[in-house]
């Protein structure tokens, strides 16, 4: 009866045009069979893709994370690099309008004992350093050589308790004895008359007495003038122009030919007065 059936529909459909519209009718009813069939392997795939898309999402955040690290380090990095760049440059403007001959060095150490201010530079008795040799930064003087080694050498700083040297106002003219406190911003005015002329803000630079330090070389800003009742000196404190805590980089200044000559010839003037004493002794 089935397969009568069948012939007969398929008879009517090639000789007529209303069993399409049964065909199209039941479409209704196979779409949603087909669609229901294949509702497992649609899902399975959707769930595959989303599966792959939360996979490629997890490893592209975890590639993004590791490259913004990778740029953050850098940009520190460049940061440091400008930085040091700045410091670079303002030495060098420092030593074009030094009156002397000047190379750069690398701080390399700082001393660790709290009651010693000194430093360790990458220049030694190979690049021509000397004791006594005078320090400086892009801002003013740092301090001086006091122990020279084959690569390396100790720079003791203006803020060390056993430092002193000879300074003078220079607006004034007026002249001291500028002292450390073991403090890395602060020195001391020794032996200040109350008739001084000198105030806050007042620039204090190196006098070239003693022959250690080239006269003329910035030291230290007056930052506080006291007047102590019954005492004859006036309390004096000032802040090192030298930036000792921040400072990467040092200038090395070296003896002018003309300095070189002088003490040269001085030298030689002291010799025939030491062999005339030798002789005045034997005689």
């Amino acid at each position: 009866m089935v397969l009568v059936v069948c012939i007969t529909l398929v008879f009517l459909d090639l000789r007529t045009s209303w069993v399409g519209w049964i065909r199209y009718g039941a479409g209704y009813v196979t779409d949603a069979v087909h669609y229901v069939a294949h509702l497992p392997s649609t899902m399975g795939t959707w769930v595959g893709a989303q599966a792959r898309t939360t996979e490629d999402l997890r490893d592209d955040n975890q590639r993004l994370d590791r490259q913004l690290l990778i740029l953050q380090q850098k940009a520190q990095r460049l940061a440091v690099l400008e930085a040091e760049n700045v410091r670079l440059r303002e030495l060098l403007n420092s030593s074009a309008r030094l009156d002397a001959r000047v190379f750069v060095a690398e701080i390399i150490g700082v001393e660790p004992d709290p009651n010693r201010q000194e430093l360790m530079i990458n220049k030694g008795s190979g690049d021509s350093v000397f004791n006594g040799q005078a320090v400086l930064d892009a801002s003013g003087l740092i301090g001086q050589i006091t122990q020279v080694g084959p690569l390396a050498s100790r720079v003791l700083l203006v803020t060390d308790a056993t430092h002193a040297l000879s300074v003078q106002v220079n607006r004034s003219g007026t002249r001291s004895i500028l002292v450390g406190t073991g403090h890395p911003d602060r020195l001391r005015l020794l032996y200040v008359p109350d008739t001084a002329d000198i105030t806050e803000g007042d620039l204090l630079v190196t006098t070239g007495l003693g022959k250690r330090y080239p006269a003329g070389y910035p030291v230290a800003i007056v930052v506080a003038v006291q007047q102590e009742p019954g005492k004859a000196f006036l309390s004096v404190d000032a802040r090192p122009t030298a930036h000792i805590d921040r400072s990467s980089h040092v200038l090395l200044v070296a003896p002018t030919a003309a300095r070189r000559s002088a003490e040269a010839r001085a030298s030689a003037s002291d010799e025939p007065t030491a062999a005339t004493n030798e002789e005045g002794g034997i005689q």
